[in-house]
């Protein structure tokens, strides 16, 4: 026989080697499985501790796709009764995943290209929700900021409104292509819309469309309605987000491009998008409007007026927390105009308004009987993702009741509340 020959037949003494005992080998691999066992029982399911403390469950991110982005479908619409597309879409339920808030978008770039970013999303506003609440005009801004995120979009806010707008049909925002745009608005109005539009573009972010790319309203049922996740439900507007990674907060890692083309529809309403394409910067702009503005017999408090001839009541001296006293016959959408005005970007801005001077209040701290009688209020705090604005409805007659107001105590003038249960009338 070879000696590097090893023949399992042969036994130990002819390899000149010891007998190996399997026994205690056996014993102690048994004995390690009973403990692993034991370990499991006393640990309980997946992500429990050993010591008995429940820990989060363990997430597995989910990886990026290898894929190209979802294409961008053209928005085809069914032909249905809208009392039938609204009974499907009523039936259609609402995704069960979380739906995260997305992430603060905040403008860069020049002037002009953020006077022109400022006036495409304006547009989008005025022409897709200019008749709907705050929240319903200020979700669709927020999916015109998640499409410029998103790598399926252009990555500005020009290029996603105005996207497939020289075709006939298939623009991805109809009003740049079925002849919206002919009906101009009235000066007050697209202030208005600039307003919340720039207030969106410095931060401002609404929550609970998350990170919705689409939405239709629910008298219509576009072809790619029932391919996406439902997530949200705002006046007549219904928000949509892609199923599956590309919906994910993840997805929304595109970078603002900036270099803002020039719409030549929008030239008669903007300057920024006109024959010169200039601009004078907002910013500065806004300055020198409040500092022509100054009430006289107030120029020494610096409480500035705004462009609708009223001046606060009484300010708290960080400027965030406003009480307007205006006459009864004012139209309920001056309230959001006063809102635009005067909390501007403020991270924080609350703004109290009655209608009878002999109610209203001129110190602070404000009283609870005061309160009843108040006649607007607008929250915005956005480090709680508070924005609400409030009437009370026995003044003014809202289409909606959830935008009456319920009275409660306001907190001191310069603390901001630090939750929901603490906030002023909102």
């Amino acid at each position: 026989m070879r000696p590097d020959v090893l023949r399992l037949a042969d036994p130990p003494s002819v390899l000149g080697e010891r007998p190996v005992h399997w026994a205690p080998i056996a014993a102690l691999c048994l004995a390690v499985a009973i403990g692993i066992v034991v370990w499991a029982l006393n640990a309980g399911p997946l992500g429990t501790a050993y010591d008995g403390v429940r820990q989060p469950p363990l997430r597995v991110a989910l990886a990026e796709p290898a894929l190209a982005p979802p294409p961008v479908e053209l928005l085809v619409l069914r032909t249905l009764d809208p009392t039938l597309a609204q009974r499907i879409n009523a039936q259609t339920p609402f995704t069960q995943e979380p739906i995260p808030p997305a992430q603060p978008f905040r403008i860069t770039g020049s002037v002009q290209d953020r006077a022109r970013a400022t006036d495409c999303l304006a547009a989008a506003i005025l022409y897709e929700a200019g008749t709907e609440s705050l929240a319903g005009q200020k979700a669709v801004a927020q999916v015109v900021l998640n499409r410029v995120r998103h790598p399926a979009f252009p990555k500005t806010v020009c290029g996603v409104v105005f996207q497939g707008a020289d075709r006939p049909t298939g623009c991805q925002f109809t009003f740049t292509c079925d002849g919206s745009m002919v009906h101009k608005p009235g000066p007050a109005a697209w202030a208005n819309m600039q307003g919340l539009a720039r207030i969106m573009l410095t931060g401002e972010v609404f929550r609970p469309v998350g990170t919705a790319t689409h939405y239709h309203t629910d008298w219509v049922l576009p072809a790619w309605s029932n391919k996406l996740d439902k997530v949200h439900k705002e006046g007549t507007h219904l928000f949509f987000r892609w199923a599956g990674w590309w919906g994910k907060l993840n997805a929304f890692r595109g970078r603002y491009a900036g270099a803002e083309p020039l719409i030549a529809q929008l030239a008669s309403l903007s300057p920024a998008h006109g024959t010169m394409g200039t601009t004078p910067d907002f910013e500065a702009e806004e300055a020198q409007l409040l500092a022509r503005q100054l009430d006289p017999e107030s120029a020494s408090q610096n409480v500035p007026m705004n462009p609708y001839g009223f001046i606060p009541a009484l300010q708290n001296s960080t400027g965030d927390y406003l009480v307007f006293i205006l006459p009864r016959t004012a139209d309920a959408g001056l309230m959001l105009r006063l809102v635009l005005f005067s909390c501007g970007t403020k991270p924080y801005c609350k703004i109290l308004v009655w209608s009878d001077p002999k109610l209203a209040p001129f110190r602070f701290p404000v009283s609870d009987e005061q309160l009843q009688s108040l006649t607007f209020s607008y929250l915005r705090n956005r480090s709680a993702g508070i924005d609400k604005a409030l009437w009370n409805c026995e003044v003014f007659s809202r289409p909606d009741p959830n935008q009456c107001m319920k009275m409660r105590k306001a907190p001191s003038p310069n603390t901001a509340p630090a939750s929901a249960s603490t906030l002023p009338p909102a």
